[in-house]
């Protein structure tokens, strides 16, 4: 137990998801823009998301689960090589359909990328579990705070100005490979040790008291994490994906101005997302979870009544609290089935990108069958959720001994 945390690696996988994060947000940034181009309504808008969101989250448990037992250290670079296509196709979709096509290709290059990182960031940690995860998140949540900002100030001439973030996935495939290299060497990547043998973890000492949870109680615990992920995901899908036309509708402000206001949110969630980890490698992952889901439901139920200034405020409280809850929830999935992090990385990051995809879609139809603010008033109650919390077993925190650090 006494590996060093390798803070070069850390850094450049967090770096690396902030540039994959950032070409997906790219999507919804242009939203008014595909939809007044391709003369969509709100349905076919989320179907776009639907689209980006559940080819990702049907494909990363399957990549989970495949690269436990097949190690695959350049399918990193490979991910950002299809999501590079996908920014290119995007770009120069001369159709709605070839505008699904692209979204696909882009959900399947995250799909590849994320379990596979994830399980990086853990190699990497030193045993500083959600401190890893903590700092790989923040590095998608800047991305995906990032490219709103981008896209207000380099989309200006249109659809085709997305080829120009081709260059960040060329980096980004760069800089993949060179981690794939690393994780060839290292010693815990190996056929061998990535290998799930049942019998031979059932042999294994338990290294946390709860290794010997009985299996109904881990699928019980499994399936609140669920629904706690459930309510996080669908609320922020209605932020992330209408907050634009939200901020247009109701407070007549223009499209660059909404997309400020969606990257100064996005950017609170980036800020956010690094507090959980470490904090729950300190007092326990619960206390996290219990505090950034059912804790954000006050803001939640203000925001539909308030004015610009106090919903860009209330968003800001909103990201804050809500993004520290995803590391503390994959951290504890992760202890709860040890020995299955590729396939527990692919199964909530799946579950996340699916939650965003399907709250997107379902949303969409009901903002077209009601509005936007009945809408927001709906998903203000999401957060009470967090009440099921009460029901996950107190897992023991993390060591919280200062590992050894290698730069």
């Amino acid at each position: 137990m006494g590996e060093k945390t390798v803070f070069k690696i850390l850094l450049t996988i967090s770096f690396c998801h902030l540039l994959n994060d950032t070409l997906q947000s790219l999507i919804p940034a242009i939203y008014p823009l595909l939809k007044n181009s391709f003369h969509l309504d709100f349905g076919q808008v989320g179907l776009i998301a639907l689209t980006l969101q559940v080819t990702a989250s049907i494909l990363q448990p399957l990549v989970g689960l495949y690269t436990d037992r097949r190690p695959q250290p350049y399918s990193l670079a490979v991910g950002m090589g299809i999501s590079l296509a996908g920014l290119l196709a995007l770009a120069l979709a001369p159709s709605y359909a070839t505008v699904l096509a692209a979204a696909a290709l882009m959900g399947i290059g995250s799909a590849v990328f994320h379990p596979e990182s994830s399980r990086v960031a853990r190699m990497a940690s030193g045993g500083q579990h959600g401190m890893a995860q903590s700092l790989f998140q923040v590095g998608g949540n800047a991305g995906s705070a990032l490219g709103p900002l981008l896209a207000a100030f380099v989309l200006t001439k249109g659809q085709s100005s997305l080829a120009w973030f081709s260059f960040l996935a060329f980096f980004g495939i760069v800089l993949l490979a060179n981690i794939g290299t690393w994780t060839k060497h290292h010693k815990t990547y190996s056929l061998k040790s990535n290998t799930v043998d049942p019998d031979r973890l059932a042999a294994m000492p338990p290294a946390h008291a709860h290794a010997a949870l009985p299996a109904g109680k881990i699928a019980r615990s499994l399936a609140i994490l669920v629904a706690l992920m459930f309510s996080k995901f669908f609320y922020l899908a209605s932020l992330i994906s209408y907050y634009t036309f939200y901020l247009m509708g109701k407070f007549h402000v223009s499209l660059q101005s909404a997309q400020l206001h969606l990257f100064i949110f996005l950017g609170a969630v980036a800020a956010g997302t690094i507090i959980g980890g470490p904090v729950g490698d300190k007092i326990g992952r619960k206390y996290v979870i219990w505090v950034s889901i059912l804790g954000v439901l006050p803001f939640t139920l203000l925001l539909p009544y308030s004015n610009l200034f106090w919903t860009s405020v209330l968003s800001v409280i909103i990201g804050l609290i809500l993004a520290s809850a995803f590391s503390a929830i994959l951290v504890y999935a992760q202890e709860l089935l040890p020995g299955r992090v590729g396939a527990v990385s692919g199964l909530f990051f799946g579950f996340a990108f699916g939650m965003g995809g399907i709250g997107a879609a379902l949303l969409g139809k009901l903002v077209d069958l009601t509005s936007l603010n009945f809408v927001y008033h709906l998903c203000s109650f999401l957060p009470a959720i967090g009440i099921l919390t009460a029901f996950l077993p107190n897992l023991e925190p993390a060591n919280i001994k200062t590992p050894a650090t290698q730069t």
